[in-house]
């Protein structure tokens, strides 16, 4: 399948220094000079009556003009950031929003409250707001404005208005999900590769989702009976005297291996791990976003039908379809700039992952097999001496 030959993009010119490796990528999209820095850090725990729940310092500095301020210090939970994720895509329904973690992590990999869960979580409020204020357009959104800078009195008041504008477009454009049926007649042609191309990453992303969890699942196996190895071949070295300073030798390379295994799955679990799940959040993502559109174009196919149905109100169903095309024509625009936007974002993160892992994987291999190496090189040493010594009258 070469629907997603583009994620495998390298440069055909391998180096031959894994150390180097991630220096020889250039990335076309490097970033601009940016005018606003936002840091999500120092989780606190809140035990009330109620609820157990955990809040982040969210710091931001900025130089743009429309801040009151230079330098911003809030607190807030993770129900603030979906309140803001909810804003986010009823004010830009065919705009890509970046994913949140779930509410409640993945059974199996972490306990919930736990240091792991709770540094993984923060890990990821900051690349969901850093992800924002990067965007062209999400950046200037006045809701994510609000986040940034208002106390929690402040953010609860603003939370408890009633929808404006923007708002009500979003929930207009989630009504007319009931109201079109069927595939959309006149899709163009390059969201319906979109569609096609999503469907597949979707399968894929998925895939590999499940297969990085089962690697990392089975190298923790693996790590927990190497922990119990390494100390039989210590006890076994107390009752076999002449064969005890190798058997000590052997626990000592299963240690030194023990501990480089640990490392990989540490390297697993915060770099593979979360990318590959943000994405499978990210697939979701955009198959709503695709859908959006589609509804904003079932609207005005919708409308257009009718009025070649109806002989009266003519003036009226034309303002009307007037308006609807120029909402189409916006939604096309955003998606498809948000689309190459987020099809470069993927590839360089996908890039850089997998180029990480692979770098990773044979450090790993390399320190465990000079270890071994150098165990039996001693070893050999050890041997010629002994018969050097047989040897002698």
């Amino acid at each position: 399948d070469t629907s997603l030959a583009e994620v495998n993009s390298f440069s055909p010119s391998m180096p031959i220094s894994p150390s180097s490796m991630i220096n020889q990528y250039k990335f076309e999209d490097e970033p601009e000079l940016r005018d606003l820095f936002i840091t999500v850090d120092d989780p606190e725990s809140h035990i009330t009556a109620i609820e157990t729940f955990i809040t982040y310092r969210v710091v931001t500095k900025t130089s743009r003009g429309e801040f009151d301020s230079s330098e911003y210090e809030v607190r807030r939970r993770y129900q603030d950031f979906l309140w803001l994720k909810s804003k986010l895509e009823e004010a830009h329904p065919t705009l890509i929003i970046p994913p949140l973690p779930e509410k409640f992590i993945m059974k199996g990999m972490v306990e919930r409250f736990s240091d792991e869960f709770i540094e993984t979580r923060r890990k990821a409020l900051h690349k969901f707001l850093n992800r924002i204020a990067d965007h062209p357009t999400l950046t200037f959104n006045e809701d994510f404005k609000i986040f940034l800078t208002a106390q929690a009195w402040e953010l609860s008041s603003h939370k408890k208005q009633g929808p404006g504008l923007l708002s009500r477009m979003g929930q207009t454009v989630r009504a007319v999900a009931s109201s079109v049926r069927g595939g959309v007649k006149n899709r163009p042609e390059m969201f319906t590769e979109m569609n096609d191309y999503m469907e597949t990453f979707s399968q894929k992303i998925n895939v590999l989702d499940k297969i990085a969890h089962r690697i990392y699942k089975e190298e923790r196996e693996y790590f927990n009976e190497m922990k119990e190895y390494g100390p039989i071949h210590t006890l076994w070295s107390a009752s076999e005297e002449d064969i005890a300073d190798s058997l000590k030798g052997v626990a000592s390379c299963i240690d030194k291996c023990c501990k480089a295994t640990e490392k990989r799955m540490a390297g697993l679990s915060e770099n593979l791990l979360p990318i590959l799940h943000e994405y499978v959040l990210y697939s979701e993502i955009l198959m709503g976003v695709l859908k959006r559109r589609d509804q904003i174009q079932g609207e005005l196919d919708s409308r257009v039908d009718a009025l070649a149905n109806k002989k009266t109100e003519k003036d009226l169903f034309s303002e009307e379809i007037g308006k609807l095309e120029d909402k189409v024509e916006c939604a096309n625009n955003a998606l498809k700039a948000d689309w190459d936007r987020w099809k470069q974002n993927m590839q360089r993160d996908m890039r850089s992952t997998f180029t990480n892992v692979a770098e990773n994987n044979l450090r790993y291999y390399e320190e465990c097999l000079a270890t071994w190496e150098s165990f039996l090189a001693s070893q050999t040493v050890d041997l010629h001496v002994e018969e050097d010594s047989e040897d002698r009258p």
